[in-house]
């Protein structure tokens, strides 16, 4: 029987292969706007119409499509002309890193209107990591947010992003969106054991299957260690890692890798290799980790950078300012408790992966290049370059759009084993991990435990700050230093108290590694402090908004912890107060508790937080900004795309210190060729790094336009004036595209470059105030209202800050409510897919009202400061003290799911 199949108006009579899902089949021909996100059926990112109708081509067999129309995003546009909602979300921006919009398009394209009434149920099968739904739900009403700046404006407007067109039509390419000739793929065999030394693996049989062409072990891995983390000073990390290893300390840590001509033979070849184990004794709670005796984990040297292996302890911090105990002494009330949190997964729909090929320099012969979904190429390629002794001018690393990142691929995970395969074989290699792998075979965010005590007198005043706190960076110390440091350090700083103390630690155990996640550590130190404040100032008796008014740092002020002020890090402008007046706003006009059932239980709550504007240390980026032949602007910059609304950034910024237009101006980034070094897309430091080389280099060409203007048209340089594709001369225009061939007349490059190093750093604030309601019989919660204070300095682009924000309370929510990496005695992950571990989705997330400081930074680009990150902060401990508000209990470890929720009021009434 032959097989027909028509694609976006075009015919196909290529056979399926047998148990083919249309996803793949798709894919295969090109269609890449197809994404995959879970192979499930669960987040809605492959939607094709299949006559017409909506499906899961994850799900869906392609040999069902046979003699069927099926249509993609692609396929969406006609004639030249975009389809209606295309033009939607281009003109709301109802995206951000996009990787979920080709699905979102397709579900709500075949929407009826009944169906448009109720997208809560319409939506359930698709998810947003990014967005926090509104965008989304905007671009679906009609609502345009987007604008076109006149020249020389776009700094405080909202233009929308460089890609919005790509994203909307599927032709954004994100890493695998390639066709490589060649292409071999690998997978992983895993451990199942926690802790094990491998005694002898037999590949004979695996290497039989037909297909394969290799299956490396440890006895092909280099014996060097390293980092999984990528900080551009390495040495924050421990060397705690190998490529493979011949001891496993995970359930799910990578035992070997076959590589096939097909990801059907490299799991077959996997499955029939043999391993033999010799079982060591394994931990995963943190507090018998450390103790005398526990199984250690890492016995290595101090080369490794491992402070206590006998311990098990990655890294600690000890400190005192003053005397806590003279503190406490002091107080009128003193109030002590201990607050856990969970391990939550990054979920970024596109998964960790890359591609390992090898690309021809006419020059120079033959180079390794890597395309990756990753935040770091540049720190990526350093790395490789050290494991494997490559020289650097051999190497390229390319981040194409990047489906998403959270702090998640600030990690080497991939590369480094497919490099090994690419450079063994000389074949291009792919690896690119299910979604389960992402569960047991990435990081997730560090489960803290942590005991506050905090003392105050009796009019409010605080007198000490006492923080006891231990990390599980589980079974690799990736990131575990850094997050432990980080946690104390704002998180105390932002209160005045005369006696502080910390004792920190993070520890080992056979558990899943954790790794960066949005916050970076300050999230879970902030949710207790925060609880831990509001309920000090219940029991004294003061209203928590005045209690904290009283305590914080104000303007001008140093943030000091036990290790005392950093250098660098100044209150650069201050917007505390006005977040915090957004919240006393709120409370002053809200009717939200009209909206709740009645006998439900009612409440409202706050919290605030701070957070230095990029990492310490030093974060460097370096910009070049040229004139183009044609008279249009060219930008070459490190920083990655993933949503966080950078390349729009940097656009606004060269087109204000330019006078002209965003679209006037290209961007290249991400690919270690093309662009000089960036440190990476973390750190909230896109804007207020990258964005300040950039504004330096487009300021030096501006300069270097007007000053070679001035001598070319023989007119006094204060009487020049850059416009949109001209430079005005004294009434007269000179074209650019007449400059630059002027220029190059004479031999000139009219192009300018700027450099960033991230210090010195400001400080940037946020509130978060929740009303809910709860219903005692059944535990349910629902938000009534929620409300966001933000201090980003000057805003350089509001639509996409907005954005920033709300994505930031809808993933922290989703952490707050149910969000939860599960593991059992043995370590090893039972929520290995989004079916057991519930996102956010469309019907979960509130729109949160947020309202923006009045600030103007002294250090940022023009003003602004980061809000990629801080928004997450807040919420788990404002929506706590909510809670709080509402029942009376004070619950101490997240998620407060409905039936936790319920049986503490039960435990309470009897």
């Amino acid at each position: 029987m032959s097989f027909s199949l028509r694609v976006n108006g075009q015919d196909t009579d290529a056979e399926p292969r047998p148990g083919q899902c249309l996803r793949t089949y798709l894919r295969e021909r090109g269609w890449f706007g197809v994404k995959k996100g879970c192979d499930a059926g669960d987040c809605g990112a492959c939607t094709v119409h299949v006559d017409g109708a909506p499906v899961h081509s994850c799900l869906y067999p392609a040999a069902r499509a046979d003699g069927r129309a099926v249509t993609t995003v692609e396929g969406l546009a006609r004639d030249g002309e975009l389809h209606p909602m295309q033009q939607r979300f281009l003109d709301a921006q109802g995206f951000q890193c996009g990787f979920c919009t080709a699905g979102f398009l397709m579900t709500t394209t075949a929407l009826d209107e009944e169906q448009l009434d109720d997208l809560p149920r319409a939506l359930k099968g698709n998810l947003c990591r990014c967005t926090g739904y509104r965008a989304i739900e905007d671009a679906i009403r009609g609502v345009k947010h987007t604008e076109d700046p006149d020249a020389g404006q776009a700094v405080g407007r909202s233009p929308g992003a460089p890609a919005g067109p790509q994203v909307v039509t599927g032709t954004a390419r994100y890493t695998f969106d390639v066709d490589v000739p060649g292409l071999l793929h690998m997978k992983l065999l895993r451990s199942p054991h926690p802790h094990a030394r491998i005694v002898s693996i037999d590949t004979s049989a695996a290497l039989r299957v037909p297909g394969v062409h290799a299956v490396f072990t440890h006895h092909d891995a280099p014996e060097r260690l390293y980092s999984s983390a990528r900080h551009e000073h390495p040495t924050e990390d421990p060397d705690d890692t190998r490529v493979l290893d011949d001891v496993v300390r995970f359930v799910g840590q990578r035992v070997a890798a076959v590589v096939a001509d097909s990801e059907g033979a490299a799991e077959e070849g996997c499955r029939r290799i043999v391993v033999d184990y010799e079982l060591l004794p394994h931990v995963i709670d943190p507090e018998l980790a450390m103790q005398d005796g526990a199984p250690v984990i890492h016995p290595k040297g101090p080369e490794s950078r491992i402070v206590r292996p006998e311990n098990n302890v990655c890294g600690e911090v000890h400190g005192e300012l003053g005397s806590v105990e003279q503190g406490f002494a002091e107080a009128a009330e003193v109030y002590e408790e201990t607050f856990r949190t969970q391990r939550v997964q990054h979920a970024s729909l596109e998964t960790h992966g890359c591609v390992a090929y090898f690309e021809d320099d006419d020059e120079n012969g033959e180079r390794l290049v890597v395309r990756s979904s990753t935040q770091v190429p540049f720190l990526t390629r350093r790395a490789l370059c050290a494991l494997y002794d490559l020289p650097m001018d051999r190497v390229r690393v390319v981040a194409g759009r990047v489906g998403g990142g959270f702090g998640g691929k600030q990690e080497m995970l991939t590369e480094d084993i497919a490099v090994l395969a690419a450079l063994r074989l000389h074949r291009p290699v792919k690896l690119e991990f299910t979604r389960a792998e992402q569960f047991y075979g990435a990081t997730t965010r560090h489960p803290f435990t942590i005991t506050v005590k905090v003392g105050a007198k009796a009019d409010g005043t605080l007198t000490a700050l006492q923080f006891r706190v231990v990390a599980n960076t589980g079974a690799y110390g990736n990131h575990g230093p850094a997050v432990m440091f980080h946690s104390v350090g704002e998180s105390m700083g932002v209160y005045r108290a005369p006696h502080k103390k910390v004792e920190a630690y993070s520890v080992y155990t056979n558990c899943v590694p954790a790794g960066a996640f949005r916050g970076y550590g300050l999230g879970q130190v902030t949710f207790a402090v925060e609880s831990a404040m509001d309920e000090l100032a219940r029991r004294l008796g003061i209203d928590p908004l005045v209690f904290r008014e009283k305590n914080i740092i104000g303007p001008g002020e140093h943030m000091v912890g036990p290790g005392g002020e950093e250098e660098d890090l100044h209150i650069a402008s201050y917007g505390l107060d006005q977040c915090l007046q957004v919240v006393r706003n709120a409370l002053a006009e809200d009717r939200s508790v009209e909206l709740a059932p009645k006998g439900w239980l009612v409440g409202q709550g706050f919290a605030m937080s701070a957070i230095a504007t990029g990492p310490p240390g030093g974060h460097f980026a370096d910009a070049t900004v040229k004139l183009l032949e044609d008279g249009t602007y060219d930008i070459a910059v490190g920083t990655a795309e993933f949503g966080n609304g950078t390349t729009t950034v940097h656009q606004q910024i060269t087109a204000g210190a330019l006078g002209t237009t965003v679209d006037r101006i290209a961007i290249r980034q991400s690919d270690t060729d093309v662009v000089r070094h960036d440190t990476g897309a973390f750190g909230s430091a896109g804007t207020v790094v990258a964005g300040k080389a950039v504004m330096k280099a487009a300021n030096a060409l501006a300069e270097q336009i007007l000053s070679f203007a001035a001598e070319y048209a023989r007119t006094p340089r204060s009487q020049l004036r850059l416009t949109a594709d001209s430079v005005e001369c004294d009434g007269r225009l000179v074209s650019l595209k007449e400059l630059f061939e002027a220029a190059a007349t004479r031999g000139l490059e009219l192009s300018g470059e700027g450099h960033w190093g991230g210090s010195p750093r400001s400080v940037a604030f946020n509130s978060q105030w929740f009303r809910i309601a709860v219903d005692p019989d059944t535990g349910e919660i629902r938000i009534l209202r929620s409300v966001h204070g933000a201090d980003a300095g000057r805003v350089m682009n509001p639509l996409q800050c907005r954005g920033q924000v709300e994505g930031g309370v809808a993933q922290a929510l989703g952490a707050t409510l149910f969000e939860r990496v599960l593991v059992d005695e043995r370590g090893e992950v039972t929520t290995a897919a989004f079916r057991r571990y519930r996102l956010p989705a469309f019907a979960d997330v509130p729109r949160t009202e947020v309202h923006f400081s009045e600030t103007s930074d002294a250090i940022g680009p023009l003003g602004a400061k980061s809000m990629s990150e801080s928004p997450f902060n807040p919420v788990t401990p404002a929506f706590a003290n909510a809670l709080r508000d509402a029942t009376g209990i004070r619950f101490t470890d997240p998620p407060f799911l409905r039936d936790h929720v319920w049986q503490a009021l039960t435990r309470r009434r009897s």
